[in-house]
């Protein structure tokens, strides 16, 4: 069954076919199937992926190290010069966490749409959207070879254009869709230039790869040689990886995109989608253990977001946009364990937070579809009443994400903030501690925030909602329960040794990630983690929980027990509140400096001049030159045939001329 990987990308791929083509038929007709046969067919496409990535997973538990590995040559691709790519699928370690990862939590997330999506008229072209998601994320994270992966980029860039601007009759929810689509062009273009990079590279050391296991073997054998390129490489690579996965400068696109159904949040802006570069970088992770430079790019980059996203998210007041800045500041904290070399600590978090932010989407979107639409929390309160199950879960999910142990959250990200602290890139590892530090308190307080502005404290909404809010069907509550779950035991995977477990997480990635050392040691781990002492992790480990408990407190005591403190506390801040409630502006920024400018300048110069005075001049010149020779020439076509004769006998006296003398 392992060497049939290929079915694994190939079932959602079938399964957005059919439901495209019904989609079609409903337009064309304006009727289709029931919600049943197309509920079925979108649930059980990526159902048969999660099957059968559970039976390579379970070949996989009875080898040993660089065995797991499965490779599957479908057929040749891209064949010029010395540009040879065949398109090639590949499961190891890595990529099977991953696969796990996007079948399971999607066909969780699939099952919960069936119920939220009910009665949209646009139901099948939702299905087949989100299989069509499945299909590329599987392509990313399966491909042999940097353009595959990038061939799995562009499709996931691309249903999350149709996704976010799914309700496109609605024109915010239109530009959102394009908004991400540009800004994610942004980043790709860099991405190929990367890609570029390292086939010039390859290609003067022999011939020219993408293949990662090619490339692999070759940075072990001629690491001096791939120093200056593997930074290059490393940080075009890492831009486009900043544009897929949210992070500073490219960051602006993923709160627009809460536009789409919330289902799609959770299943794309939170999950999977996001991610990619997250898995991108540790992919190559043995490039970029070659590059210092490189590597403070990622870590500084993500430290940075994980604390600016983060203090963006205490003022907000949708819920889905709290969620949101969450998902960059989650996504910054992965790429600073990256950029530490702790790339094992990096899959750790992504993992345990696709469990608990897909839950907390999840939740959102069952507090929304109860409030008939309303996404405001300050116009919610006292829901945990009649909401029990969403409630439960909800709150299991900000336990989790605030770092309170013993749930997911709190191993995942004690890892990172240790691996931070004690970094090679030592005094940059002690200020990226600190960033992350308080970003872990600040995460805290503004997830308990939307729990208490929400779920409890007093009654905000009408009398006219409150007789519609009810607690979701069981296709919504029932996802709900299996991720709660996933974002309390997830954690177990990775119980450091100072807690007595024997992180099987990381012996599980370790053939996958980095360059392996002689005596089968992780390189990133040995690179990132230093020399702490059991005392030191211990008292790390601690004031990260403190941080995480104080941020809790801080909520409880501000929107629970001095409900009217928040409003004084904006009227004092003023403009700091103003500030950072309007995203420090960033939006109104790119808009002055890149935007404007850029539209004044194709609108007045390259349009108004170049376009219209200069290639529209020179095109019309021509046009009228030729309407004007043509014209002269029409004068000689009388239709006489005298005249025809007369220039017939000069044409013939002109050659007997030439001849003669």
């Amino acid at each position: 069954m392992h060497e049939a990987i290929w079915i694994i990308p190939l079932a959602p791929l079938v399964g957005a076919y059919i439901n495209g083509k019904l989609a079609a038929l409903y337009a064309r007709r304006g009727r289709g199937p029931s919600e049943k046969l197309i509920a079925a067919i979108g649930v059980v496409a990526p159902l048969v992926s999660f099957v059968v990535a559970c039976s390579v997973f379970l070949h996989f538990r009875g080898l040993e190290g660089a065995e797991r590995m499965v490779i599957v040559d479908l057929f040749p691709w891209i064949v010029s010069g010395n540009l040879n790519i065949g398109f090639s699928l590949m499961i190891d370690s890595l990529s099977m966490l991953m696969v796990l990862v996007v079948t399971g939590i999607g066909t969780v997330i699939h099952i919960y749409s069936v119920g939220y999506m009910h009665g949209d008229r646009g139901f099948a072209r939702y299905f087949a959207y989100l299989n069509l998601f499945m299909f590329s994320m599987l392509m990313l994270v399966m491909g042999k070879n940097l353009l595959i992966l990038f061939v799995g980029w562009e499709g996931v860039g691309l249903c999350s254009y149709l996704l976010i601007g799914f309700w496109y009759k609605d024109l915010a929810n239109a530009a959102a869709g394009k908004k991400a689509f540009i800004v994610n062009r942004i980043g790709d273009f860099a991405f190929l230039i990367g890609m570029f990079v390292l086939f010039v590279a390859t290609s003067r050391m022999g011939e020219g790869t993408l293949d990662f296991v090619a490339l692999r073997a070759m940075v072990s054998e001629h690491p001096q040689a791939f120093a200056a390129t593997a930074t290059a490489a490393g940080i075009l690579l890492f831009i486009g990886a900043c544009g897929k996965s949210a992070q500073i400068p490219l960051f602006v696109w993923l709160p627009d995109a809460m536009a789409g159904p919330t289902p799609v949040s959770a299943l794309i802006h939170a999950a999977t989608m996001v991610t990619a570069g997250v898995y991108m970088v540790t992919r190559l992770s043995f490039l970029y253990l070659q590059s210092d430079v490189a590597m403070a790019v990622v870590a500084t980059v993500g430290a940075f977001t994980a604390l600016f996203a983060a203090t963006i998210g205490i003022c907000q007041r949708d819920i889905k946009k709290v969620l949101a800045y969450s998902t960059i500041s989650q996504l910054g904290y992965m790429f600073a364990a990256l950029g530490v070399g702790a790339f094992s600590a990096g899959i750790f978090h992504l993992m345990t937070h696709a469990f608990f932010k897909a839950c907390l989407f999840l939740g959102s979107g069952s507090v929304i579809h109860a409030m008939s639409g309303e996404q405001d929390m300050f116009k919610m309160g006292a829901l945990g009443k009649k909401m029990k199950i969403t409630a439960l879960t909800f709150i299991i999910a900000a336990v989790a994400i605030a770092g309170v142990p013993p749930l997911a959250g709190f191993f995942s990200k004690d890892e990172i903030l240790l691996y931070t602290f004690t970094s090679h890139l030592q005094p940059l590892g002690m200020v990226l501690w600190g960033l992350l530090f308080i970003g872990a308190g600040i995460t805290a307080f503004y997830v308990f925030r939307a729990v208490f502005l929400t779920f409890f404290g007093e009654r905000r909404y009408t009398d006219e909602v409150a007789h519609h809010v009810h607690e979701s069907p069981l296709s919504m509550t029932i996802p709900l329960i299996l991720l709660a779950v996933g974002s309390i035991f997830a954690g177990f995977l990775g119980v450091p040794g100072v807690l007595g477990g024997s992180n099987h997480l990381h012996h599980y990635l370790e053939p996958s990630i980095g360059l392996l050392a002689a005596h089968g040691d992780d390189v990133s781990h040995a690179v990132a983690a230093g020399h702490a002492s059991q005392s030191a992790e211990v008292t790390l480990m601690v004031l990260s929980v403190l941080a995480g408990l104080l941020g809790i407190f801080v909520a409880y005591i501000l929107y629970i027990r001095r409900p009217d403190r928040p409003a004084q506390l904006t009227m004092k801040l003023g403009r700091l509140y103003h500030l950072v409630y309007n995203k420090y502006f960033v939006d109104e920024a790119y808009d002055a400096m890149i935007v404007k400018p850029g539209y004044l300048i194709s609108n007045r110069f390259l349009f108004n001049l170049v376009d219209v005075k200069i290639i529209d001049s020179i095109v019309n010149t021509i046009g009228v030159g030729t309407r004007l020779m043509g014209s002269l020439f029409r004068l000689l076509q009388t239709g006489v045939v005298r005249t025809y004769a007369f220039f017939f006998l000069i044409g013939i006296l002109y050659v007997i001329y030439k001849m003669v003398g």
